[in-house]
């Protein structure tokens, strides 16, 4: 009983049922919705919730970077136009280059990429560490600036080119599942590694909950804010080549758009409160897989475009309530009236009596 309770109390266990209940909607229209098939053509796995991981990719690298923004209490409102910019920077090198077999070209596309992501990511870090600007307002200016640097680098065309290894990275596969899912999940580990192991995850999350007394502690406030925004966009810029590979096209007008919306709300339905503090890799990838799985059924259900957005939502207004604990309060039921919650640390010692920390203090 205490684990269900546990798990009420878990953001991204709503995430999960969410996802949950998308599947079966879709398979009550479509019993064979969750069917896998081989392609004759190119002998690889086919099926719609392939078609989820796949698109998944790109929302979980966003919502990876920002969720160390938001845990600094920041947000970063650019990593679309990241990926707009990681997106034409990789179709304009590989359409110089030319040379559809070439994996140098693709890791060439894939480096000038996230150099340049990076490079702006530093802009975003300067002007919130160091000038001081809102985060809101900083990268707002980005969010623009950048969808305007997107447009000059391809002349304000949408460029395609032909590379099959880059190709590969939406359309290939690893052991049945999409390319671009699997790389996706490997950063993600290797990101949760790098924070849980080292102490960069605690500072990240000091910052956000009281920066005055985390300075105070001794740490620095600006190399951190630094590295997350620098994360966040060299992450974006990773999602935008994602989203790029799997046309083959960049659209400096269509990639990317309004998926910082779809960042910020798989950060909040994973945990990560927008307050700051501490955050929810595991949540962040769950709520990134419910946003796909929330974009898959739009379009399988053939839901109007004039209501899309107010069926997710509606949706994501759902699962937001469920995390509220006054809400699964009135759900599942109130405590008795006049009983108090039992504290969760160690009993209080009776009168007369020592704490185990007293006598171990006087010791």
């Amino acid at each position: 009983m205490s684990r269900i309770k546990t798990a009420l109390r878990t953001p991204w266990f709503w995430a999960i049922v969410g996802i949950a209940v998308l599947l079966l909607i879709n398979s009550i229209k479509n019993p064979a919705y969750l069917a896998l098939s081989v392609n004759p053509t190119t002998g690889l796995l086919t099926g719609n919730v392939l078609d989820i991981l796949r698109i998944s990719a790109p929302i979980i690298m966003i919502a990876l970077g920002m969720t160390f923004v938001i845990a600094t209490e920041g947000i970063d409102l650019s990593v679309g136009s990241m990926m707009a910019v990681g997106g034409a920077v990789a179709m304009q090198t590989l359409s110089t280059i030319d040379d559809p077999t070439s994996a140098g070209a693709m890791f060439a596309a894939i480096g000038l990429a996230v150099l340049l992501a990076v490079i702006l990511g530093s802009i975003n870090g300067l002007l919130v560490a160091v000038v001081g600007l809102q985060p809101f307002i900083s990268t707002l200016i980005m969010m623009l600036a950048a969808r305007g640097i997107a447009r000059v680098i391809t002349d304000g065309q949408n460029t395609n080119a032909t590379n099959e290894p880059f190709r590969q990275l939406a359309n290939g596969q690893i052991l049945g599942l999409p390319t671009s899912f699997v790389i996706a999940i490997v950063i993600v580990v290797v990101v949760a590694l790098f924070m849980r192991r080292t102490a960069l995850g605690l500072m990240i999350e000091s910052i956000g909950i009281n920066p005055k007394a985390s300075r105070l502690a001794g740490i620095r406030p600006r190399p951190i804010l630094f590295f997350v925004y620098i994360l966040s966009a060299a992450l974006a810029a990773v999602g935008g080549l994602f989203s790029v590979s799997e046309v083959m096209t960049v659209s400096v007008s269509g990639t990317g758009n309004l998926m910082e919306l779809d960042a910020i709300l798989a950060v909040v339905i994973g945990g990560t409160s927008l307050a700051g503090g501490k955050f929810s890799i595991l949540g962040s990838t769950i709520g990134a897989l419910l946003i796909a799985t929330l974009n898959k059924t739009v379009l399988f259900l053939g839901i109007p475009a004039a209501a899309t957005p107010a069926f997710k939502a509606l949706v994501i207004i759902v699962l937001v309530l469920l995390q509220s604990e006054r809400i699964r309060s009135l759900v599942f039921g109130r405590s008795k009236p006049g009983t108090t919650p039992t504290p969760s640390g160690p009993e209080r010692p009776a009168a007369g009596q020592s704490s185990p920390v007293q006598t171990e203090v006087v010791a």
